[in-house]
């Protein structure tokens, strides 16, 4: 059966799975972020696993699944199976209880990954970068150009407006970078450095963005001339015509998992699900319909990804090798925790 996609309120969803599925069918409710990419998924995995593993994958879209997460497992009564988000919500949730521990076990695809793409709670489903990318106007000599974040943080040798994301993750790591730290030896982070070396930065920076429709309107628009900014966005700039580009070098590679939400109703349907969400062919199909990098490396052999594309995506091989890959355990550690905090008061002063 195919997947179905609708948003569905979390008050009644209940309802209106009673009556899209057979009562004696398995189903599970699968949660994302909406939009462009829940399309994509639906195509290159969603429904091809449905057919395969012979359920129904009911769909619902929240831009913040972590508030909803907890207050379902609060209640006692999840509605949610398997939800889509960024990796560090999942190792919070498994440590604070909100999702179950998955059994490796029953998940031979998933247990195949790289250990360091998955936790006792979660494995990874897709990758994206934050990348320097700067516009062609300003910068429009390749060997003249911007290459790194010690670049990025030189005034002097590369001037220009700037711009950073108003938020640490991989801000901090940037920084580091950017003060000699390499992309695998930024963990666990020195925060202290970190910041000092964001003070130097902060009254060069034009606009702090929020959303990554932003970065990529600063960019585009010429409000800024570089600007840390997600792959996929500045690649559909690019896609679009602008006159802008990014480099991969020590970008910040990230994910976003699957995890089971504690207590789940089809509990047993949904292992099944997140083993074959992860499987090679399936994630080789995501990148045929939009830019982000499958999360199983092994989606690489299986030839269904163009050579020309393959170039062009996050977790590439040669891409991977030169990004720092961002450590969720350490964010969702205290020190991480504390750090988020940190940064607020960073950018209000």
């Amino acid at each position: 059966m195919a997947s179905v996609l609708r948003p569905l309120a979390a008050c009644s969803a209940a309802a209106l799975v009673a009556w899209t599925t057979p009562a004696w069918a398995e189903q599970i409710t699968f949660v994302s972020q909406g939009g462009a990419y829940q399309k994509a998924q639906t195509i290159a995995i969603l429904d091809p696993a449905a057919k395969r593993l012979g359920i129904t994958i009911n769909q619902d879209s929240v831009p913040d699944a972590w508030p909803l997460m907890r207050s379902q497992v609060a209640s006692g009564k999840p509605i949610w199976d398997v939800v889509d988000v960024a990796t560090g919500f999942c190792l919070r949730g498994g440590e604070q209880g909100i999702v179950e521990k998955l059994d490796f076990s029953k998940m031979p695809n998933a247990a195949a990954m790289p250990e360091q793409y998955r936790s006792p709670w979660s494995v990874a489903y897709e990758f994206y970068s934050s990348v320097l990318a700067y516009g062609l106007k300003k910068y429009p000599d390749a060997a003249a150009a911007p290459k790194t974040w010690a670049d990025f943080w030189d005034v002097k040798k590369f001037p220009g407006r700037r711009s950073l994301r108003n938020h640490p993750l991989a801000t901090l790591e940037a920084a580091l970078m950017a003060d000699g730290v390499a992309p695998d030896k930024l963990y666990p982070l020195d925060v202290d450095r970190a910041f000092k070396k964001l003070e130097e930065i902060k009254p060069h920076i034009t606009v702090w963005w929020t959303s990554g429709a932003q970065s990529a309107q600063l960019l585009n628009d010429g409000e800024v001339d570089m600007v840390m900014a997600w792959n996929g966005r500045v690649s559909a700039l690019v896609k679009e015509g602008a006159k802008v580009t990014y480099t991969y070098n020590q970008g910040i590679l990230q994910s976003t998992s699957l995890c089971i939400l504690k207590g789940a109703p089809n509990l047993s349907t949904a292992v099944k699900f997140v083993n074959e969400a992860v499987e090679p062919v399936l994630q080789a199909n995501l990148p045929l319909h939009i830019d982000y990098g499958p999360a199983n490396p092994k989606a690489f052999d299986t030839k269904v990804i163009p050579a020309e594309r393959v170039g062009q995506l996050p977790s590439a091989p040669a891409n991977a090798s030169r990004q720092a890959l961002m450590s969720y355990a350490w964010w969702s550690s205290p020190a991480g925790e504390a750090a988020e905090k940190r940064w607020l008061s960073f950018v209000q002063k």
